[in-house]
């Protein structure tokens, strides 16, 4: 679908891939009970006003799921068409919208993958919803309309989130709270800015494109669908080897080879010695290790057992390393 097309008038794209934003709800009152996915985005688009002077949209269903069951293939599909429209000159940029659970997996992962000579010039910016589209107080319309209204800001660049009237920075942003709208942070960072009466207010510089990737080998193996298997633990009080020796066992036959574990450790990356001992014998097997902390960004050390992602969190790490196996693999 596309709209109000005119001569010299630049293009906004929107994916559509599901979630809450796309949600129906049987009974408005109860905003935790309802159906995920169940509207398309041209829909979600025909409840907002106008958009931003001198800008036309064109919508595109790219999956419709609740974002729990996101996978690998969309990730692929999703880096695809993004770059695909990109390319484009007369797209100015694209808005993702997408369910709330794994948002912040999406963005770090189009963060570090999507082409640094797309994203320095054109932003990608990803938002959801924490409440249904026809519940009482929705979200989902606002959210949709920030995040226009970022697309379209003069210079706007890199991959960002907008939630709740405030912008983040994709390898930043974290979903911190299960129920509230204001769900996502940026941490110690503090967002970029805010999206206010229309426009917006900023406090710190668009983002950063990342380091440089093998980008040719990147792209191969993305839409080869080559994606290694890197699995995530927990350290916890009274903790024990057996989860990482049951990963290690677990490991060739039907199963993908383990190719990496990424730590979700207590404080500044400590590790219970059971645990510790297990990830060496991990690591002896040919098995990358890297630790992140349950409680924020890590403070290196010289007793440090293992390297870390400094202020990844775990999930963030784990497509971070996944990625950095897929470029070596395609080399």
């Amino acid at each position: 679908m596309q709209k109000a097309m005119q001569n010299h008038v630049r293009n906004l794209v929107v994916l559509g891939t599901g979630g809450t934003i796309a949600g129906s709800q049987p009974d408005p009152r109860l905003a935790a009970e309802y159906d995920s996915a169940r509207h398309g985005i041209d829909t979600l688009v025909a409840a907002l006003p106008a958009l931003p002077a001198g800008f036309a949209l064109r919508t595109e269903q790219v999956a419709n799921i609740d974002s729990k069951d996101l996978d690998f293939c969309l990730w692929a599909k999703l880096y695809e068409r993004i770059v695909d429209h990109l390319r484009r000159a007369e797209v100015a940029g694209v808005v993702v919208t997408h369910g709330t659970d794994t948002l912040e997996e999406t963005a770090y992962f189009l963060h570090a993958a999507l082409p640094g000579s797309l994203t320095s010039q054109k932003p990608v910016v990803l938002t959801g919803a924490m409440r249904a589209l026809d519940a009482l107080g929705s979200d989902g319309p606002a959210n949709l309309y920030d995040a226009f209204t970022l697309a379209a800001t003069a210079g706007a660049h890199g991959v960002m989130v907008a939630c709740a009237g405030a912008v983040h920075a994709a390898v930043e942003v974290r979903k911190t709270h299960t129920y509230r709208l204001d769900a996502f942070s940026s941490g110690d960072a503090g967002p970029l800015g805010y999206l206010e009466n229309g426009r917006l207010r900023a406090l710190r510089p668009w983002p950063a494109a990342p380091a440089t990737q093998p980008r040719e080998a990147l792209d191969r193996a993305i839409r080869a669908n080559a994606w290694p298997r890197v699995e995530i633990v927990m350290g916890y009080a009274g903790g024990s080897a057996a989860v990482i020796d049951a990963l290690l066992r677990n490991s060739g036959g039907d199963t993908p080879p383990l190719r990496g574990i990424v730590v979700a450790a207590t404080g500044n990356g400590t590790l219970h010695h059971a645990m510790e001992a297990a990830l060496r014998r991990a690591c002896d097997a040919g098995v990358r290790v890297v630790l992140t902390s349950r409680c924020g960004p890590i403070v290196p050390h010289a007793g440090m057992a293992f390297s870390h992602a400094d202020s990844l969190t775990a999930v963030q790490a784990r497509v971070a390393m996944m990625l950095d196996c897929m470029a070596h693999d395609a080399r």
